[in-house]
């Protein structure tokens, strides 16, 4: 197929290269004039995703046009906030039938919109037959180094479902299936904001016992809310609810948990952010998360700690603590 990633960060430089080692033609769009020559030139994405060769057959544009025309699948790899600028642009170029794929991990502020669901608000008559999202436990430095991995592809059309399974599963990266396209989104959505909460715990000087305590009670609020806004309760005991958040709380390479981490360690979301060069999703998503949760009358505290500490300037040790002195309840 011809297949073209938007978006080269270190996900969609990784999911390019998978593709093309996957026998498809693949065009990679940077946004940025000047990077994408440097990535045309020199074959590294050196910022985001350092040591890795990306293959001299693997075009790569700054040209939206060039990446959208002609094009069997879209794959849309531009950090959440950014989905709906671009897809504003998309939209007036011939995309024909092709099939978009959202790799995103976020929930837009204002809208609180899924990335599937911004997809079909800006491409107006688009069939939503012809989107879909694919989502789990992947960190892209481990992928680019064919470290065996398993992801979640869902649509509302089985044929597309299978389209994108074909498209990228390989040896190690492999692809199941699910029709729970919002339990897939939200599952990886969602598990950003408990990594930082997760992250919080680790920089404050807590324990594994604690970071148990943010992971099992966060599945559950995971699950609760996306219940409540029409997902599939079994989607989040797969990969991309507890698969999902496994990973991002606990590896080195979450970029969650280190904004977390580094709250934790009593700095403020200001400095923290200063000195990232990626996005961490999870940041902006709290946000929405509060949103939804109290649009959907749903007890979220863990999602609510995180929220105060990010923007109310609270004390990640005494919020700890508050979770912990919440009235007693029944665990399920």
């Amino acid at each position: 197929m011809r297949i073209s990633v938007l978006g080269a960060g270190g996900w969609g430089t990784t999911l390019a290269i998978v593709l093309y080692l996957n026998g498809h033609h693949v065009t990679l769009w940077e946004y940025r004039k000047d990077y994408a020559k440097a990535l045309h030139k020199t074959r590294f994405n050196k910022t985001y995703l350092p040591g890795v060769l990306i293959p001299e057959p693997i075009k790569v544009t700054h040209s939206l046009p060039e990446a959208i025309e002609n094009k069997h699948m879209i794959v849309m790899a531009v950090p959440t906030q950014f989905i709906r600028g671009v897809m504003e642009q998309v939209r007036k170029i011939d995309y024909a039938d092709a099939t978009f794929v959202s790799v995103s991990k976020g929930i837009e502020k204002g809208s609180l919109y899924t990335v599937t669901q911004i997809i079909k608000d800006e491409l107006e008559g688009i069939d939503e037959s012809n989107i879909g999202v694919l989502s789990g436990p992947s960190h892209a430095e481990e992928v680019s180094k064919k470290i065996p991995t398993a992801v979640v592809a869902a649509s509302s059309d089985p044929n597309t479902t299978d389209q994108i399974q074909a498209a990228f599963m390989t040896s190690y990266f492999r692809v199941y299936s699910s029709d729970d396209v919002l339990g897939v989104e939200l599952g990886g959505a969602l598990k950003n904001v408990m990594a930082i909460g997760a992250g919080m715990v680790e920089g404050a000087g807590f324990g594994d016992n604690t970071k148990a305590l943010i992971m099992t009670r966060g599945i559950a609020e995971i699950s609760r809310l996306g219940v409540a806004l029409g997902a599939k309760k079994e989607t989040f005991s797969g990969l991309s609810g507890m698969g999902d958040l496994v990973v991002t709380c606990m590896s080195k390479h979450s970029r969650n948990r280190f904004v977390g981490e580094q709250l934790g360690k009593g700095l403020t979301l200001e400095q923290v952010m200063k000195n990232m060069k990626m996005v961490a999703e999870g940041v902006e998503t709290c946000r929405g998360v509060v949103a939804l949760a109290e649009e959907a009358d749903v007890e979220t505290p863990i999602v609510d700690a995180v929220y105060r500490v990010l923007y109310e300037n609270h004390d990640p040790v005494k919020a700890t603590y508050e979770l912990l002195t919440r009235d007693i309840e029944m665990e399920h």
